[in-house]
């Protein structure tokens, strides 16, 4: 069996050379084929460099590719799967809040026949209000998605050849891969781990970018929010036609007045907030609608090791040229 490992990066100069001695002494001790896949996703710092002096240092077991630009953690991990030529993939971050002596554990599991080892974090850490939201996000969204989306469940877990070929099949640019790996489905199995704090460095994660990652899974496996317009649309017809029955019969009953201004003022405002909600959640499933048509590769190589090809499905545009 031979063990790929791919480790998207971001602005990880500092913490880079801790990780690779970390993993790779856990690798060696474990005496088994392996190969560490590294992707810079157009890094502003030193991250590429690091990695040059990696893979020269290492011939054989590291290999790197480098994005043209920042495309986001989505594309490094899509990019990372198909240089990968493991029988197994594990995906980790550099920043060793995914602790590498896990390996192992994933390893004896993958042993035992699970195409899908998970680990789960715990929240130890977080702030409070943090875990709040998150637990009440997760609650929420796994009443609309088609797949389950589990709290502390991340990119961190190992992968079959059979889970990565699935995964690789799915040609969507707007990829969600936390619910991807839902998706595939597979004989999974999940153990949890203590939340370790990160090495160096600041995290990627701010707050416009949990919101919006939250929204991406909300809409990427499911139409529901629009089918919820529908009924919203009906329910407010219908509160409409009663309101007009409840005018005309107190009209009959005591006579035409003239209040009602604050009444038609709130109705025009919620209305039309409610209307421009529903506006927006359309554009938002025909922009991804747009994305998917324009067929655009989902990043741009301008560097790699002469042994990371980073292949297209049949029928997609080049992602990007290589170099050695």
């Amino acid at each position: 069996m031979r063990l790929s490992v791919v480790v998207p990066c971001y602005n990880e100069e500092a913490v880079l050379g801790r990780f690779d001695a970390a993993i790779r002494a856990v690798l060696e001790r474990l005496a088994v084929p392996y190969e560490l896949v590294y992707v810079d996703d157009g890094s502003s710092d030193g991250t590429l460099v690091r990695l040059r002096g990696l893979a020269q240092q290492h011939r054989g077991t590291t290999r790197y590719l480098s994005f043209s630009r920042n495309f986001g953690k989505e594309p490094a991990i899509l990019a990372g799967l198909r240089a990968a030529t493991g029988d197994a993939v594990i995906i980790m971050d550099a920043d060793l809040q995914h602790p590498p002596p896990l390996v192992e554990k994933m390893l004896d599991l993958y042993q035992l026949g699970h195409d899908q080892v998970v680990a789960r974090r715990s929240r130890d850490g977080d702030r409070r209000l943090r875990t709040a939201l998150s637990r009440l996000y997760y609650r929420a969204v796994n009443n609309w998605v088609e797949v389950e989306l589990a709290d502390g469940v991340g990119d961190f877990r190992l992968l079959s050849r059979k889970a990565v070929d699935a995964l690789l099949s799915l040609p969507e640019y707007n990829r969600f891969s936390k619910g991807l790996f839902s998706w595939i489905g597979f004989d999974t199995i999940t153990f949890d781990y203590r939340n370790a704090a990160r090495e160096a460095g600041e995290t990627k994660w701010r707050l416009g970018s949990l919101v919006n990652y939250g929204i991406d899974g909300m809409l990427s496996f499911n139409c529901r929010p629009l089918r919820a317009a529908i009924y919203a649309g009906l329910g407010l017809a219908s509160l409409a036609a009663l309101y007009t029955l409840w005018i005309i019969g107190a009209a009959v009953a005591g006579g035409v007045t003239a209040p009602g201004y604050v009444t038609l003022v709130a109705i025009i405002v919620g209305l039309g907030g409610l209307q421009m909600v529903m506006l927006g959640l359309i554009g938002e499933y025909i922009g991804r609608i747009y994305y998917e048509a324009k067929r655009r590769p989902h990043f741009l190589v301008k560097e790699s090791d002469s042994a990371a090809p980073v292949p297209e499905p049949a029928g997609a545009a080049t992602a990007g040229s290589q170099t050695g």
